[in-house]
């Protein structure tokens, strides 16, 4: 059979059925004895390359990734968009199927041209990933843009990112970068820009909006406060996390209230609290550190499982999302003596979303504090893992630095659920 090659035109025919349609790319774990075709009534079908007949091919080229930009004008505080990836910087391209990169200037002022009258803005793509493929690395990159970004005079950063583990990104920059000289908004959707549900043009007009007028410095998120489209909710970086796979307001403050909220259609913000000041000079600790891990406590966890996690050859710090108040089985108690004997850290936080550990109601807890077990109040164990792996990725001391509230990851007061 001649070979066939991704975003190829053909023609086959099926037994005495013929069909024409588009080549897809194979994702990673399709074999090499099936294509997938898009027909021309959108569908896309897998077939056997054996069972078809193929009665035409027209070679296309997949079409460019790069847009070339437009200048256009703006005017007001100088603001960065920067691109990651993630649904809110794509596009379905309906002539394949595939989601597409679609982050430039002008696509961005066409979604959303209300932002010329907020801000002078300019865009820089640094990174095309999905948020589960973000790394330690990709932390890194960006926090050293967003330094940068300040640096050479811009007054405020929108990120751009995939929704799933944007919270985990937001906590990292909240670490790395010390006193930002302006907001860092982490912005996503729900669904890609140009689906009529979309949220983007929601968000990032939420986004934007805070970046150039709120003169709040700090790491957040802008996300729908509700289903609505008229509100936005500002989360802090270290107080948020995803609670729903697919609403336009998956995201939540957890033991806290959203830090401020946009109203879009008035361009105004309110704050639920006083707006953050700049306490020193902005310095970036951008090193992260994979050998920190995140143990969820079951119970029937098997000691072979122990055993593989409380590894110092492999692991330095652990984090333990406890039942409760933050307890583990008793079976789990000689591991975690021999692990912190050897050096190695162990933090305790909830799998409860709300509320705080607390070791010294039951026998358990008091008997955790003893072996070494630290805790961790109500600091996320998202939050915590990452924090681990900053302090450990810039030689901080984790017994020291892991209980203190260094950019408001543990709260002083809680709210009431």
């Amino acid at each position: 059979m001649e070979k066939i090659q991704d975003f190829s035109k053909i023609k086959f025919r099926i037994k005495d059925q013929v069909y024409e349609g588009i080549v897809m790319p194979r994702t990673l774990y399709e074999d090499e004895d099936h294509i997938t075709v898009k027909l021309s009534n959108g569908y896309n079908i897998g077939i056997e390359k054996s069972k078809i007949e193929i009665l035409k091919i027209e070679p296309q080229k997949a079409q460019s990734e790069v847009i070339q930009e437009k200048e256009f004008e703006s005017h007001g505080p100088k603001i960065l968009i920067i691109g990651t990836g993630g649904t809110i910087s794509s596009k379905i391209d309906y002539r394949t199927g595939a989601v597409k990169p679609a982050f430039t200037a002008s696509q961005i002022v066409d979604m959303v041209p209300e932002i010329k009258s907020i801000a002078s803005i300019n865009v820089k793509t640094i990174m095309n990933e999905l948020s589960e493929n973000m790394q330690p690395s990709n932390w890194t990159l960006m926090a050293k843009e967003v330094h940068d970004a300040f640096e050479s005079g811009y007054e405020g950063i929108v990120i751009a990112h995939g929704t799933d583990t944007m919270h985990y990104s937001a906590s990292a920059l909240s670490f790395a970068i010390e006193n930002p000289k302006g907001p860092v908004v982490f912005v996503g959707s729900q669904r890609s820009s140009d689906r009529p549900s979309s949220d983007a043009a929601t968000n990032l007009l939420g986004a934007v909006t805070f970046a150039a007028k709120s003169y709040s410095p700090g790491v957040y998120v802008a996300m729908h406060a509700s289903l609505d489209d008229d509100i936005i909710a500002i989360h802090k970086g270290v107080k948020v996390r995803k609670n729903h796979t697919s609403r336009r307001d998956a995201f939540k403050s957890i033991n806290a209230r959203p830090f401020a909220f946009v109203d879009i259609k008035k361009q105004e913000i309110r704050f639920t609290e006083n707006k953050q000041e700049v306490k020193g000079s902005m310095r970036l600790y951008e090193k992260f550190s994979e050998r920190a891990a995140l143990l969820k406590f079951y119970p029937g966890i098997s000691d072979k499982y122990l055993l593989s996690i409380f590894n110092k050859d492999l692991f330095d710090a652990i984090i333990i999302e406890g039942t409760g108040l933050g307890h583990v089985s008793r079976k789990a108690f000689p591991y975690l003596k021999d692990y912190i004997r050897n050096e190695g850290f162990i933090g305790m936080t909830s799998q409860c979303i709300w509320g705080s550990v607390r070791l010294t109601v039951y026998e358990t807890g008091r008997d955790l504090l003893s072996i070494g077990v630290t805790p961790l109040e109500d600091m996320l164990s998202e939050v915590a893992l990452v924090k681990s792996m900053w302090a450990l990725g810039n030689g901080f001391n984790l017994k020291e630095i892991m209980p203190k509230n260094l950019r408001g990851e543990i709260s002083e007061r809680r709210e009431v659920q």
